[in-house]
């Protein structure tokens, strides 16, 4: 049975951002023309049986629902994914802008349950509709996400969505920032729309993602209702947008549950180049190729850092000079409490030796062994003696090598054009990319790319200067740090994870997200750490990542109308 069908009701008010905009009754919504495009039809369902913990459930799939009025279409030929190639798409209409709907049968009749809502988008790229749930597949609850929503008797949505990678119809990249952000909370009004006539509750939407979804997740969670997104919704149907503009809906959401963020963009290549150089891992690892740009990125880290006025939990400031420590106990606690779980949990002496399994996708696994000569455990009393953080961050570095200088805007910098980098989440849809930092653009030399001082004349200061420049913004609007703490409606709950051996993002990336959170006086639960042992992945906590979900929900009561704003 769902855990939120046995709580009280509880009266609740509305956010201010939307008090104007009360709900009608009976629909939970004034239905204009465009909204009555986006009824849901609660008869139109296949029925599936799926077994979770050797127990079959039936599953009400509602496929492929079109969350906007207006999709942009797709060309059948989409990007085949790291390994090249090419992959052709059925739904060329709506494929990038429609979610699978799974209720399991213990919320067939429960509009109260939560509803899980899973993003897919890996590195930011565009995330084509998908069926988590399968007919006839078994599923573990204690490793499995999928299996342990349904268990828990929560609606779980896929979200597909419109980001870098998108091929248009028209053979433009309709996916450039911020669709992203924009479809995801356009899938969260469809839900608040339809409120009423769907198993589970809007109220109750808790978004799950890792890397690029982690991110997606992020933005989501801290940007709820701001009005900054209105147009870009208006321009693809999105429900809740009148005839003037105007909100009649709203997109916060309840819970984030995300895994090793990828966000943070405009700043994410010199918090990157600050950590792997400042104790010289990039040229004690031998992966050091750009010295000189690595430097000049590093260099502008802590202005950066300062800029953001952030503190710790113990009120010492958040700083480049207290950063290095602050990641330090950070990964004494990641340790710590991984010790403490469990009896058998174990960390090899100084001397031994880590052994890790890696593999790509489609590939067998490989075990190799790393020297454990960075952190020195009490085995008696599980506690952390010291961490070598130079030696730390080489163990990093040396497991999975690091990125490219600069690491996340490459594309037409000395020269590069084949880096799979996140510059082509920007730009005009009629451009291939578009650099987005001062680095990137001051730096790209590709002649006739329409990017950077090259081809403009302008510097990075002088371009986004101009009124009409827009990649500022669109870096702005998927960043969730510059809607932390601000009147935006950011979710009260948050689940963020980070893995100890994550090389593909800066750790200060996820600090400085959990210190403003913790600074945020609408987030009420914030559950941080780094992940013992984890490399870039996801997902794998599930009892610990399921319970604290259950956990919320049980303390924010049943869903009614939404919490008041600060």
């Amino acid at each position: 049975m769902a855990l939120a069908s046995s709580l009280v009701l509880a009266t609740v008010a509305m956010p201010t951002s939307v008090a104007l905009a009360a709900p009608s009754a009976g629909r939970g919504h004034a239905v204009d023309p465009q909204d009555a495009k986006l009824d849901f039809d609660s008869a139109v369902y296949t029925t599936i049986t799926v077994t979770v913990d050797d127990r079959p459930v039936n599953v009400r799939w509602y496929k492929e629902i079109c969350y906007v009025a207006n999709p942009v279409a797709a060309a059948p030929q989409q990007p085949g994914g790291p390994g090249g190639g090419t992959t052709t798409i059925p739904n060329t209409a709506c494929g990038y802008q429609s979610m699978n709907v799974f209720v399991p049968e213990s919320a067939f009749g429960d509009q109260r349950a939560p509803v899980y809502f899973a993003v897919n988008n890996s590195g930011w790229m565009a995330s084509y509709v998908k069926a988590g749930v399968t007919a006839g597949a078994s599923y573990d609850s204690s490793t499995s996400n999928v299996g342990a929503a349904l268990k828990a008797g929560y609606v779980f949505v896929d979200v597909a969505n419109r980001s870098r990678g998108l091929v248009g119809a028209d053979g433009s990249s309709p996916g450039k920032a911020p669709a992203a952000a924009v479809d995801a909370k356009a899938a969260v009004r469809y839900l608040r729309l339809n409120d009423a006539a769907m198993p589970g509750s809007a109220e109750r939407i808790v978004v799950n993602g890792t890397s690029g979804g982690g991110a997606l997740a992020s933005i989501l969670g801290a940007s709820g209702n701001s009005a900054e997104y209105a147009p870009h919704l208006a321009a693809i149907g999105a429900a809740g947008i009148d005839d003037k503009g105007r909100s009649t809906l709203r997109d916060d959401v309840f819970a984030v549950n995300a895994y090793c963020p990828i966000t943070d963009l405009g700043n994410a290549d010199i918090a990157y180049e600050w950590l792997y150089n400042v104790l010289g891992t990039r040229d004690v690892t031998g992966s050091n190729p750009s010295p000189a740009d690595a430097a000049a990125i590093a260099e502008r880290f802590a202005a950066y850092e300062r800029s953001l006025g952030l503190r710790n939990p113990d009120g010492t400031r958040l700083t480049a000079a207290t950063l290095l420590d602050t990641v330090e106990k950070e990964v004494v606690r990641s340790a710590e409490t991984y010790l403490e779980a469990d009896p058998a949990h174990t960390i090899p002496p100084l001397g031994g030796t880590f052994e890790i399994a890696s593999g790509g996708p489609g590939g067998p696994p490989t075990t190799k062994s790393y020297v454990n000569d960075w952190i020195d455990v009490d085995t008696a009393t599980g506690k952390v003696r010291s961490v070598d953080m130079t030696r730390y961050l080489a163990f990093v570095a040396t497991q999975a090598t690091l990125k490219t200088t600069p690491a996340f805007d490459a594309v037409g910098v000395n020269g590069s054009t084949s880096s799979r980098t996140e510059t082509n989440l920007f730009g005009p849809p009629t451009q291939a990319y578009l650099n987005y930092t001062e680095h990137g653009w001051n730096h790209n030399d590709v002649a006739g790319d329409g990017s950077g001082l090259d081809d403009t004349g302008l510097t990075w200061k002088q371009y986004t200067a101009k009124q009409s420049t827009t990649v500022d913004d669109q870096v702005h609007l998927i960043n969730p740090m510059d809607f932390v703490g601000t009147r935006a409606d950011t979710a009260p709950n948050w689940y963020v994870r980070h893995g100890t051996r994550d090389r593909d993002t800066a750790f200060t990336v996820s600090v400085n997200l959990d210190r403003a959170l913790a600074a945020d006086k609408q987030v009420t639960n914030l559950d941080y750490r780094l992940a013992w042992n984890q490399p870039h992945a996801g997902n794998y906590d599930v009892p610990e990542a399921m319970a604290w979900i259950a956990d919320a929900v049980q303390k924010a009561g049943a869903p009614s109308a939404s919490r008041r704003r600060r």
